[in-house]
This record gives structure tokens, sequence and C-alpha cells, in this order.
């Protein structure tokens, strides 16, 4: 009995530590493409079907703080998720088609700007 209630406290500690990241990625459709880190976070980013998809996730999820992710396809305005979040700004979409895309990802005051990618 003292066996069982071990493993599942240790279980229970292993599924509070792991990270946002994979369930921020799959919060996307598609595959993943790129990642971008930052010192206080990172953005991952996926494409299928002409459409790109970002999220940002912090580098130390749980207390909220100010976070945005954006993604701009080339001749477009950018699509944004703006706010204070614990775990993750985004996910945000946009038709892409075979254009460029500029995606950009905060978290607190690090933040990072892609140029244009995906080309």
């Amino acid at each position: 009995m003292a066996l069982c209630t071990a493993v599942l406290a240790t279980s229970g500690l292993l599924t509070l530590m792991t990270p946002t990241d994979a369930r921020a990625a799959s919060s996307c459709a598609g595959r993943a493409v790129r990642s971008l880190p930052f010192s206080t976070g990172t953005v991952h980013i996926h494409r299928g079907g002409g459409y790109v998809c970002a999220v940002t996730v912090p580098r130390n999820p749980g207390p909220k703080r100010s976070m945005s992710v954006s993604v701009q396809a080339r001749g477009n305005r950018p699509v944004v998720d703006k706010g204070t979040y614990r775990y993750r700004a985004g996910p945000v979409t946009v038709h892409a088609g075979q254009r460029c895309v500029w995606v950009k990802g905060k978290v607190g005051r690090g933040a990072v700007s892609s140029g244009w990618i995906l080309c």
C-alpha cells in the first residue's frame, strides 16, 4: 500500500513538473517547423495546409505575467494575442499560403522577433 501511494505521489509530481511546451505545441495544427527561444520563453511555430500557427510559452510557467504572440503573413496585418497569462499566449493562426511570415513573442521583458521566415 505504501509503495502504491509513493508511486502515485511521484507520478503526480512528474506531471506537475512536465514543461508546458508539449501542451502548447499540441494546440496548433500542422507540423512543428521552428522554435524561437528567448530569455523568458519560447515561441513554437507550426505549419500545415497553408496555415501558420504560433504559441508563446514562458520558461517558468505559473505566475500570471504579460505575454503576447503575433503572426503576420507578408502583405497582411498581424494576428495578435496579448494579455496576462500563466501558461501561454495563443495560439494564433494565419493563412499564409506560400508567403513569408513574421512571428513575434513576448513574456515579461523578454521578447523575440523572427524577421521574414518560412518563405
